[in-house]
C-alpha cells in the first residue's frame, strides 16, 4: 500500500500533466486535501508531504482537529455544506469558506465576521447541475450573489466552486466544468477587474478533467488518503 506522501507525489504529477495541457504548470494549481474522516495524525502527514491546504467538510470534526493542531503548517478551508447556525464556529477559524451557497449564509457570514472585526474570504458555490437536493447558487444567480457580497464590508469573494452531479458521465462533467469556467471568466471580468483568484473544481475522480477545463484549485480526498470507511 502506498503512503500518503507517495499518493500526493503521484497526484502532483497528474496535476502538472493536466495543467500543461491548458498552458499552465502544476505550480499554478492549489491542491486541497479533503481531510474528512481522517484523524489528526494522517492530516499532519499530508501537511508534511506538502499539500497546499486542508479542506474540512464537517464543523465538529474541524473543531476537534483544530484543538489537536492537525492543520498546523497549512491553510484551512471549509469545503462542506455550512449551516447558518454553525457559522460562528467557522468564521475567523478558516482561511477560506469554499461552500457559500445561499444569500442567507452569505449574510450570516458577514454578520459574524463583523462581530469579530475580520474579513472572511469565501468562494460562491455554483449548483451547475440544477439539482434540487444540492445547495448552491443557480448559474443565473451567481452574479447577483457576487454583487450582494461586494456591498459587504466583512466578506471577500475570491472565486467560485462547484460540484457536478454525482451521476454525471465524464463527458457531462467536462461540460459542467466548462460552463462554470465561462461563468467565472465573465464575472471576473465584469465585476472584479480580473481580480478573482480561485476556480475550485474537481475531486479525486475528475480533478485532471477539471484542470484541463480551467480549474486552478482541486479538492482531493480518497486519492490521497484511501477510501473512507463509512461504517464507523
Amino acid at each position: 500500500m502506498s503512503t500518503i506522501a507517495e499518493n500526493i507525489a503521484a497526484i502532483r504529477a497528474r496535476i502538472d500533466a493536466a495543467a500543461r495541457l491548458s498552458g499552465r504548470s502544476g505550480a499554478d494549481i492549489t491542491l486541497v486535501a479533503a481531510t474528512k474522516m481522517n484523524d489528526a495524525a494522517r492530516v499532519r502527514e499530508a501537511v508534511a508531504a506538502g499539500i497546499d491546504a486542508c479542506g474540512e467538510n464537517r464543523v465538529q470534526e474541524m473543531t476537534e482537529k483544530l484543538a489537536e493542531g492537525a492543520y498546523t503548517g497549512a491553510p484551512l478551508h471549509f469545503i462542506g455544506h455550512l449551516q447558518t447556525n454553525k457559522v460562528r464556529q467557522v468564521v475567523g477559524k478558516v482561511d477560506l469558506i469554499q461552500s457559500v451557497d445561499s444569500p442567507e449564509l452569505l449574510a450570516m457570514i458577514e454578520k459574524r465576521a463583523a462581530m469579530q472585526d475580520t474579513v472572511q474570504d469565501i468562494l460562491l458555490e455554483v449548483n451547475i447541475g440544477g439539482e434540487a437536493a444540492k445547495s448552491g447558487f443557480a448559474p443565473q444567480e451567481v452574479e447577483n450573489a457576487a454583487a450582494q457580497a461586494k456591498e459587504m464590508g466583512h466578506v471577500r469573494v475570491r472565486g467560485l466552486m462547484t460540484i457536478p452531479p454525482a451521476d454525471a458521465t465524464r463527458e457531462e462533467n467536462v461540460v459542467y466544468f466548462q460552463k462554470v469556467q465561462a461563468l467565472y471568466v465573465d464575472i471576473n471580468r465584469k465585476m472584479y477587474d480580473n481580480g478573482l483568484e480561485y476556480l475550485s473544481m474537481g475531486m479525486s475522480g475528475d480533478f485532471a478533467d477539471a484542470i484541463r477545463a480551467g480549474a486552478n484549485m482541486v479538492r482531493v480526498g480518497t486519492a490521497i488518503f484511501g477510501a473512507r470507511d463509512y461504517s464507523k
